[in-house]
């Protein structure tokens, strides 16, 4: 396989990642591969419908480890994680989104929107329009809703003392 760089990495180890994570009974939340330092990573962040732990990030390393190396999709030098998405995870795609209806959100947003930059609520999913609706007074009568291009971060919160 020929060599690939950036956007077209995570492309290569995406078309590797999905079936192989299918085949164990996860799917893929989300593929980086970036530049720390002096340090290049490849993160493949895994899910499934019951959560994963440390066993099933380890399970999967061990799989997809030995099918990288065979494709070779990567020219440099690299740091295999992987890892599940916890329990507070940015959300940047559709699947993300619908995967997290009815979760408490927080809403971070480039510039003030009624006075504000950053909201909470609930994720009430995406519009037709393809924009994020949250209920943010909780009592469900009516969506706030942030139109994408306007959101700098999309993360789902969990109240540690509740």
């Amino acid at each position: 396989m020929a060599k690939k760089q950036g956007g077209n990495v995570v492309s290569a180890v995406r078309a590797i990642a999905e079936p192989l994570a299918e085949q164990l009974g996860y799917f893929i939340w989300d593929i980086e591969y970036l530049r720390e330092g002096a340090q290049w990573y490849l993160r493949i962040t895994i899910d499934s419908e019951e959560g994963v732990g440390i066993e099933d990030c380890e399970k999967m390393h061990r799989a997809i480890d030995p099918l990288l190396d065979e494709a070779d999709p990567i020219e440099d030098a690299y740091n295999l994680e992987v890892s599940s998405p916890g329990i507070e995870r940015d959300l940047k795609n559709d699947m993300q989104i619908l995967a997290c209806e009815g979760w408490d959100v927080e809403v971070k947003l480039y510039a003030p929107l009624d006075g504000s930059k950053v909201y909470r609520g609930v994720l009430l999913g995406l519009t037709e329009e393809g924009d994020i609706a949250v209920n943010i007074d909780g009592d469900g009568a009516e969506a706030k809703i942030f139109p994408r291009a306007s959101v700098a971060k999309l993360q789902t919160v969990y109240d540690f003392g509740a």
